[in-house]
């Protein structure tokens, strides 16, 4: 294989963007698939990311995740945010949560989703999303790295959840993004059936049941296809459509799997529940072994259209899986995402610990494991460096810090870096690490403030994976150092916190209890 054709142009000189139809000319550049799943826990894999396999790791079968790592890298601590549209938000604009202050998930324009609170008012975030373009209040406005894959020659497809902003907004669109095809994206960040004989919710005259219903996939409704499988099969056709247009495609293939509700993928039903699994558990693998399978499909498209060599893959997930509630869980609650502590919403492991393998033929060292850690902005450099899209302008400034490196060997970018996290919103849900905190992580470090007691978490992550010794009291020298560096970058960010009902006065930073 002529690893030339794999070097991104970032690495060749003297190319501007106007130039790219000339450089092609001289190195090909890559495809680049964004695998996406939703709410997947970090050990929700037969793939183990821990030094151990867990009792998840034997139960549940995602062959093709193993296959994925076989021929890339796996990132062992690699996060995002704790729940879907801050992830989403900082992967699509480059910037952390504080930041861009979606922190809580978007749906309906100029409406909030958080659940009130007795004690704290919650701070006017950006509940309407993200846009490329000023003009609607509570929104953060940013350049998308896909707009600029685009204007840089690929191929931009979108396919499935998008959650970028909220409905009646420009960002609730793919297309806004600069995505060139959307199959399935609109605002909602859930769906309200996976089931096509359900018209994935929708009435038989075509009438949306839910605001979660899912747009666009009417050739399948009234058969029995999972959407999961709709959804990679028309992301296929886009894909034949794309191998005609002699130009790299981005593909962002963003399932709504592993999303509640729990609905049962027939294909593998029978399977979970003779390895006697309860009804929800069996069909919750049910979710991960359709997305498993999806994933082999598109890799083999890839080998059978002679793509494979010329295609990067990234496998990521949006926050971690969900534990904090029995109606969809079985089991004691969050406990779902063992060893990690808790799950989706919480500051905690469980929450923001995500399963990540990145595969680049030519460049990254196949079946390796990576231990540095990365946050999902850093996606959006990352992208643009592996397109070899450089020099590019932003109206936004970018947090983000691409991993190349980490890939390549040649540096390490995480090395004296600092991970920060703030959701100054009550979710929903209750739990360990979940509602009204922010979060900072340094080498083996982690600090969780809560705004509203005061109350100070530390955790040595290397030695305590689980979370469960807080060893604040030991060292209180690390708790004064982290919660500075963490209140110094929250003022730095223009974040935001919530502030105490009874005096109308804003929590204090952590820096300041």
């Amino acid at each position: 294989m002529d690893k030339r054709i794999l070097l991104p142009l970032a690495i060749l000189p003297a190319f501007q963007a106007e130039n790219i139809q000339a450089a092609d000319q001289l190195v090909k550049r890559p495809n680049i698939i964004l695998f996406m799943v939703d709410d997947m826990g970090w050990e929700d894999t037969s793939l183990p990311f821990w030094k151990e396999k867990t009792h998840y790791n034997e139960v549940y079968e995602t062959p093709n995740m193993e296959r994925l790592a076989r021929q890339g890298v796996m990132f062992t601590q690699a996060y995002a945010s704790s729940i879907s549209s801050p992830s989403r938000c900082s992967l699509i604009t480059g910037t952390n949560a504080a930041r861009h202050r979606v922190t809580n998930w978007t749906l309906q324009k100029d409406k909030t989703t958080d659940r009130k609170d007795s004690l704290l008012a919650i701070p006017d975030w950006n509940y309407n999303g993200v846009s490329q373009v000023p003009g609607t209040s509570n929104t953060f406005v940013g350049t998308s790295f896909v707009q600029l894959l685009k204007n840089s020659g690929y191929h931009t497809i979108h396919c499935g959840k998008a959650h970028f902003g909220a409905i009646d907004t420009p960002g609730e669109d793919p297309h806004h993004w600069g995505f060139e095809v959307n199959i399935a994206g609109h605002a909602a960040g859930g769906l309200a059936s996976y089931l096509g004989e359900e018209n994935y919710g929708h009435t038989k005259d075509g009438k949306p049941t839910s605001l979660m219903s899912i747009p666009g996939l009417e050739k399948y409704w009234g058969t029995e296809t999972f959407v999961t499988e709709a959804l990679t099969q028309e992301a296929i056709k886009a894909l034949d459509k794309a191998k005609k247009y002699n130009q790299p495609f981005y593909l962002y293939m963003s399932h709504y799997a592993i999303h509640i509700p729990l609905n049962k993928d027939m294909r593998f039903y029978e399977k979970y529940k003779k390895k006697g699994m309860t009804d929800h558990e069996a069909a919750y693998a049910t979710l991960i072994e359709g997305m498993d399978k999806s994933l082999g499909d598109l890799m083999d498209w890839l080998e059978k259209n002679g793509e494979a060599d010329n295609t990067i893959i990234i496998f990521m997930s949006d926050n971690g899986g969900l534990a904090s509630t029995s109606e969809w869980r079985d089991g004691p609650l969050y406990t779902q995402n063992y060893p990690l502590h808790s799950g989706k919403g919480s500051l905690c492991e469980g929450g923001i610990r995500e399963p990540m393998i990145v595969s680049w033929p030519g460049i990254a060292k196949p079946n390796t494991r990576c231990d540095k850690y990365l946050l999902i902005e850093d996606f959006y450099p990352t992208i643009l460096e592996m397109a070899g899209v450089k020099d590019y302008k932003t109206v936004q400034p970018i947090d983000g810090i691409s991993f190349v490196p980490l890939l390549t060997g040649t540096d390490d970018p995480s090395k004296g870096r600092s991970l920060f996290w703030n959701m100054p919103n009550n979710w929903g849900n209750d739990g360990p690490g979940i509602n009204f905190n922010c979060a900072v992580r340094n080498g083996d470090w982690k600090l969780i403030y809560y705004y509203g007691t005061g109350k100070k978490e530390l955790f040595n992550i290397s030695d305590d994976i689980g979370e469960k010794n807080d060893l604040s009291t030991r060292h209180p020298e690390i708790v004064k150092r982290l919660s500075k560096e963490l209140g110094d970058h929250l003022r730095k960010v223009d974040a935001q916190r919530p502030s105490f009902k009874a005096t109308g006065k804003e929590c204090p930073w952590p820096d300041e209890v």
